[in-house]
């Protein structure tokens, strides 16, 4: 096992480059920091190129590590210019970055989430978690949306991108398919002429947009959906997070009554 003290060295600025979308792509990898991402990609069959830990990390997790993958014992300066992080988890994996595309068959069942020019990482990846949570299917981040695979976005994601699918693509697109084979899309909307949420009943199959943070859906993708919801604020405060929103609107949609 190869051990590596200095911030200098090179497969360690490699990895350093996986904080930023351009080092994603260029490398087609990206990076999980900490052990329970690395064990939810272990479960999920995920493809490793190499595992990163101090020393006391990786006495304790490198048994559980898939056998061939490539392992380097750290130091906890070189872990915390990894991460990013003055107090890192200590273990790191870098793994294949999925390359999914719109597929019309992705379609034909189950929920979906659209996620238009959400820009906040956490939000994004708490949107993704919820929509694991709620039984969805996939999640799709379209145009002005935070990269999934983005190290904040990771890590709000608790390893839920292992649990359902995560794609990026044109909004547009995807309406048009979910319209094509007559399953509803429904907006969410701060609007109290919108139709009320809790007049919606459970689906099957079907989808949901949530907007950007300050500016809401875009005006045209709002004019193509089945309908546009609206949660009721009972009290003083003049909008909810699109977090909390979305989870609201991803529970009433996945439960029903």
């Amino acid at each position: 096992m190869e051990r590596i003290l200095s911030k200098q060295n090179a497969k360690v600025k490699a990895w350093a480059k996986l904080a930023t979308k351009k080092g994603r792509l260029e490398q087609k990898t990206y990076l999980l920091d900490g052990w329970h991402l690395v064990q939810e990609a272990i479960k999920a069959g995920a493809k490793f190129h190499a595992i990163m830990a101090t020393e006391e990390q990786m006495a304790e997790h490198l048994p559980d590590v898939p056998h061939g993958v490539p392992a380097f014992e750290i130091s906890k300066e070189v872990a915390a210019h990894i991460a990013g992080s003055k107090t890192p988890q200590g273990i790191f994996a870098e793994v294949t970055l999925p390359e999914k595309t719109f597929d019309p068959a992705y379609v034909h069942d189950g929920l979906w989430l659209f996620l238009d020019a959400i820009q906040d990482p956490g939000n994004v990846g708490t949107l993704i978690r919820t929509a694991d949570a709620a039984g969805f299917k996939g999640v799709v981040l379209g145009q002005d949306t935070a990269d999934a695979y983005a190290p904040k976005v990771v890590r709000a994601m608790q390893g839920s991108h292992f649990h359902l699918e995560v794609l990026q693509g044109d909004l547009n697109d995807w309406i048009a398919a979910f319209e094509n084979n007559n399953l509803p899309v429904y907006g969410s909307e701060l609007n109290e002429e919108a139709k009320p949420y809790q007049e919606i009943q459970g689906l099957s199959a079907g989808a949901l947009i949530v907007g950007n943070e300050g500016q809401g859906i875009n005006p045209e993708l709002a004019k193509k959906t089945t309908a546009n919801l609206y949660i009721p604020i009972l009290g003083q405060a003049e909008s909810l997070n699109v977090a909390v929103a979305g989870g609201i609107l991803m529970f009433r949609l996945s439960l029903g009554n």
